[in-house]
């Protein structure tokens, strides 16, 4: 045998560098909802927890949405985008097969040569990429990587259906992931359920969307999601506290998927979590976007001053699939 492969190796230790976020223009109240459902603001309220949501108009698309969410996030990072190494797009609905909408935001933030791909991993998106990232910042793959969420769940919301034509929403937050001194982001904790794919799934397969001319749904059974999301997830959060080493004491702040108020405060009650450990509860106002809802709410949270530089924050994401992952991460 001859001849020798030489290796490379990354950073010891990982962090998120910046953050950075966008909220379509448009605010849908429930009011507008219930022009083509039965139902009421009050059931909406309590079924879910929102208020309202935010809807794109046609000139918020997935690409100008993303840009915008990364431009901020590099500003806030103070790195140049030309260091950009890798960028990670998670999303459902770039609704194009290929090529990946990481390509093209790589070239509009001015990183035209990073790798780029986008994944599919639904409400757990985000911390798929932050896990990825982390991972090939560590292994030497590239030095800074830049991790998005974005969704234009409107495009794919039936808004006749009166299980989810008040959830889903649009929006897009980004992540600038680097090499740290200190420990900034934990090991993941992901998995997924296939035997349950049916609960979150689109409804239409692209074949038969085109053979309709309209575009595929959305689908979801509400109860047997909740009662999935609320409790089992509960489980992966605490072993993500574990896997980092850290307790729910030494928490600042727990920001689950904005999925549904009940979830959110079923998990909090599964976890025990300390009086002073800050819940992000961004659906209110924002509706579920999906892989964006992470990078949203963390940002809501940092602009009302409820999250602050250092904090440690658990994070944790899960959907269609069934998917899910969580990990522990230091606020930029």
């Amino acid at each position: 045998m001859t001849g020798t492969i030489s290796t490379v190796q990354g950073a010891q230790h990982t962090a998120v560098l910046g953050l950075g976020s966008y909220r379509p223009r448009t605010v849908v109240p429930n009011s507008v909802i219930l022009e083509q459902i039965d139902s009421s603001d009050e059931w909406i309220r309590t079924r879910s927890g929102i208020c309202e949501r935010r809807w794109a108009e046609p000139d918020e698309t997935v690409l100008m949405m993303s840009v915008e969410a990364a431009k901020e996030a590099l500003r806030d990072s103070g790195i140049d985008p030309a260091q950009i190494g890798c960028v990670v797009v998670a999303t459902v609905t770039h609704l194009y097969q290929t090529p990946a909408i990481a390509t093209r935001i790589a070239v509009e933030v001015g990183a035209p040569t990073a790798a780029a791909f986008d994944i599919s991993a639904a409400c757990a998106g985000f911390c798929y990429g932050v896990a990825m990232a982390s991972d090939l910042v560590r292994g030497g793959s590239a030095k800074y990587v830049l991790a998005i969420g974005v969704e234009r769940l409107s495009d794919i919301t039936d808004r006749t259906d009166r299980s989810t034509a008040f959830i889903f929403a649009d929006g897009a937050g980004a992540a600038v992931i680097g090499p740290s001194d200190e420990p900034g982001i934990g090991p993941v904790v992901w998995g997924s359920d296939g035997t349950q794919h049916e609960l979150i799934s689109q409804k239409e397969s692209w074949q038969e969307a085109a053979g309709s001319f309209n575009w595929p749904h959305l689908t979801m059974d509400g109860n047997p999601v909740f009662r999935w999301a609320a409790f089992e997830m509960a489980k992966t959060a605490q072993q993500a506290l574990d896997v980092a080493g850290v307790t729910a004491d030494d928490l600042d702040l727990f920001v689950p998927h904005q999925a549904n108020m009940r979830i959110t405060d079923a998990m909090h009650r599964s976890l025990k979590l300390p009086d002073h450990v800050k819940v992000a509860r961004d659906i209110e106002r924002q509706g579920n976007t999906s892989a964006a809802s992470i990078p949203l709410a963390i940002s809501a949270m940092r602009e009302s001053g409820e999250a602050k530089s250092g904090d440690l924050a658990l994070i944790i994401g899960f959907g269609a699939g069934l998917v899910y992952a969580g990990q522990v991460i230091r606020i930029p």
